[in-house]
């Protein structure tokens, strides 16, 4: 398949959305959104997303943040564990949307291919949380989780950064605020899939496929006003920070991705800086395909693949 050419189960799934269009993001569809019951909202997914599957334990446990509570949930395929690392996951949904519930079945893919427990977090959402409350969230989240094995009858020896989308980008401000002042334990490699890396500048990719592949210009147009960021602050836009000293990671993107330029332009600066960075582009399928692998089934096949890279990417890593 050419670099160029859109897989034909990703085209099938666009065509399907194009002729049940959804409401535009704004404040009014959020507010609606916000009102239907979340099972309703997670049940409407599956049409979308394939099941949980089997897993030995779901533990839900609530940590103290800087806002008030934070919702954790574990993904374990094991019941009984020895020490061992942890995944901190960040769900997507342009910091406006996405919960614990609507990435359930990517946490729980995750756990199963790497053989570690996933705990995920629900952060703050805008506009009711601008920024910063996300990664005030995250990085409070991933301090709390290297103290507090015990809370999830485990034993953790260090930390995996993972996240899509918004997630993504909470995965490389998390981990750069754990490079700068270290969390109780280290992070031995961060995951983030198709991040928005640095929304100081366009790139070429936005205007190419803002329109018909998925996540629409006006709607990050929207998730950029509702989310309220400084984008010229790193935690904001990671790309702009110092990269050096960052740990093995991991960088995703998609070919018709509008997030794909900013992507490879953070994993290029990486390398620069002398980061451990394994990069792999998705060619011919969209931005959040990962949650969509039962409308687009290639994309099962790409997430076995990149979590199989996570693997050596662990391996390669200290601790």
């Amino acid at each position: 398949m050419s670099q160029n050419q859109l897989r034909p189960d990703a085209r099938a799934y666009l065509d399907a959305m194009a002729a049940q269009p959804r409401p535009p993001m704004n404040d009014a569809t959020i507010a609606m959104m916000r009102q239907v019951p979340p099972e309703m909202i997670e049940g409407m997914l599956l049409m979308f997303e394939r099941p949980l599957g089997e897993l030995a334990e779901v533990r839900d446990v609530n940590m103290p943040g800087p806002g008030g509570d934070i919702a954790l949930r574990l993904f374990d395929p094991r019941k009984d564990r020895g020490p061992g690392p942890v995944v901190v996951f960040y769900h997507g949904g342009g910091f406006v949307a996405g919960s614990i519930g609507t990435h359930a079945p990517l946490a729980a893919e995750i756990a199963r291919q790497l053989d570690l427990p996933v705990i995920s977090v629900e952060y703050r959402l805008a506009p009711e949380h601008k920024w910063p409350a996300a990664p005030d969230d995250a990085e409070a989240a991933a301090r709390w989780i290297a103290e507090n094995g015990a809370a999830f009858g485990r034993e953790f020896t260090g930390l995996v950064t993972c996240g899509d989308s918004a997630g993504g980008t909470l995965t490389l401000v998390t981990t750069m605020a754990l490079r700068d002042r270290p969390a109780a334990l280290p992070v031995r490699a961060q995951i983030p899939i198709y991040p928005v890396s640095d929304r100081s500048k366009p790139y070429p990719s936005a205007s190419a496929f803002g329109q018909g592949f998925g996540l629409n210009t006006p709607d990050i147009e929207y998730f950029d006003a509702a989310y309220g960021s400084d984008k010229q602050d790193w935690r904001a836009s990671p790309l702009l920070a110092d990269l050096a000293g960052l740990p093995p990671t991991l960088l995703v993107t998609a070919g018709f991705d509008p997030l794909r330029d900013e992507g490879r332009a953070f994993a290029a600066k990486a390398i620069l800086a002398g980061v451990d960075v394994t990069y792999r582009e998705y060619a011919g399928t969209i931005h959040g395909c990962f949650t969509f692998r039962k409308a687009i089934p290639s994309a099962h096949d790409d997430l076995t693949a990149l979590l199989g890279m996570a693997r050596d990417v662990l391996d390669r890593s200290d601790g």
